[in-house]
């Protein structure tokens, strides 16, 4: 039996009203381990599975013609599928790679929408999890946008510090939209 703690966890923090069925969608899940440096989502692929993090660290990137550009980095257990590629069918223009050996709990589509249709929790879940999506990714274009990169560095330090610790600093230099020799000297101003 995986060790699902973590997502039952999650679950009572962040959708306590929601129990039915959850004991149930939990027990589904299979724990993988998986090895650090693999890609665990590729553009122009549709998400076949949920997957969650007990474990680890994920860089979440998007690769334009010249370079790769992170927008994302998971370091706590949370939630790690592209939730509109996995719903809608849609292919996603998403990379996910591992930047250590992880710990991730998963579920198959069909297991997934077998539950959906039996029980109700599925259906807020992915609301929820919509809103949170599209909450985050409103804060994070109006940060890049209006922010100098100092202050978005200055931001990491105060609720992302878990970033600064686990993600090589030319990860977090991409994420900022800077060099890694002005991340450096950022750090060095700050410091």
């Amino acid at each position: 039996m995986p060790n699902t703690k973590k997502l039952s966890d999650f679950f009572s923090t962040n959708y306590p009203l929601n129990r039915e069925g959850i004991e149930e969608t939990i027990a589904a899940f299979e724990l993988r381990t998986i090895p650090k440096h693999k890609i665990l989502l590729q553009e122009g692929t549709q998400e076949q599975t949920l997957r969650f993090l007990n474990k680890g660290t994920i860089r979440e990137f998007y690769i334009g013609k010249h370079k790769e550009t992170n927008i994302n980095f998971f370091t706590r257990p949370q939630f790690i599928t592209d939730f509109s590629s996995f719903i809608h069918g849609s292919t996603t223009k998403r990379n996910q790679e591992s930047l250590s050996e992880l710990e991730v709990l998963v579920l198959g589509k069909e297991t997934f929408t077998n539950l959906l249709r039996k029980h109700n929790c599925g259906r807020s879940f992915i609301e929820a999890a919509f809103l949170k999506i599209l909450q985050h990714q409103e804060l994070l274009e109006y940060n890049r946008i209006t922010k100098p990169p100092e202050e978005l560095y200055e931001n990491l330090q105060q609720q992302r510090s878990d970033w600064l610790q686990k993600i090589p600093q030319y990860h977090i230099a991409s994420y900022l939209g800077v060099t890694p020799e002005t991340l450096s000297r950022i750090r060095k101003r700050i410091s």
